[in-house]
């Protein structure tokens, strides 16, 4: 089991600083959420991390291994998976397809083997489509195998998201806005998913700009405002922190 690390990240545009000395512990095992008004910089950690954005300041620890400069190839080989604020799904292709795709670094026969349908390559697909179906079962989306992913709900693209990260089989799992635009309905029965993938082992860092949500799911929340964190600890400690009330409600 892996926990991430941030060692005093910062990242800045045009010499002003968008995260400045940012350091947190995501564990193995537990879900650590990352908070912050509109603006606070969450997202920019979230790219850091990913490799999207170069880090100008500090180090990425994934176990004991150093990211901070790894590519997307290396964070996959790390066990990185995360989703995005925004959806990118194959939305012609049908959600099975989609959550297969997801499987793609697991994969072990060559394209050539695939276009030429060679048995090996059939195999393979058979058993990352079972792999797929015993995912989409437990989320609840079995009966929408077929579906083209563009033609669901925005709660049911979410969720074919999810699944497609979490067919990468991640140490560490970004979740970066997951509920944005769900009902609580749907939130909670994403969050008890959340938690049956901790419980496996997974370190889960939850960005979220859903305070309940956030306070309801982690034992331990990292406060960032104006790229610098201002408060952390558990969610009745964060909840009544003077500096997060300020960050949220103003002065």
């Amino acid at each position: 089991m892996k926990a991430l690390v941030l060692d005093d990240i910062a990242r800045s545009f045009g010499g002003l600083p968008a995260v400045d000395g940012v350091s947190l512990t995501a564990p193995a095992g537990r879900i650590t959420g990352l908070i912050g008004p509109n603006g606070a910089g969450k997202t920019t950690v979230v790219n850091m991390i990913t490799g999207l954005l170069k880090v100008t300041r500090g180090r990425i620890l994934v176990g004991d291994e150093d990211v901070t400069e790894a590519d997307a190839p290396m964070l996959a080989r790390a066990g990185v998976a995360r989703t995005f604020q925004n959806i990118r799904l194959i939305g012609d292709a049908s959600v099975l397809d989609n959550v297969v795709a997801g499987f793609h670094r697991h994969e072990k026969v060559g394209t050539l083997a695939n276009l030429l349908g060679l048995p090996s390559a059939v195999r393979e697909r058979r058993e990352l489509e079972n792999k797929a179906s015993a995912l989409l079962e437990r989320f609840g989306m079995t009966g929408l195998a077929k579906h083209p992913a563009g033609s669901l709900s925005y709660g049911h693209q979410r969720r074919i998201e999810m699944m497609r990260a979490l067919a990468m089989d991640p140490a560490v799992l970004l979740l970066d806005e997951p509920v944005a635009g769900m009902n609580d309905t749907e939130a909670h029965s994403l969050a008890d998913i959340f938690r049956s993938v901790a419980q496996q082992g997974v370190a889960i860092l939850l960005i979220e700009h859903n305070m309940r949500f956030v306070m309801s799911l982690c034992q331990h929340i990292y406060v960032l405002a104006s790229g610098q964190l201002i408060a952390e600890g558990d969610p009745d400690a964060v909840g009544q922190n003077p500096k997060v009330i300020e960050a949220y409600l103003g002065a």
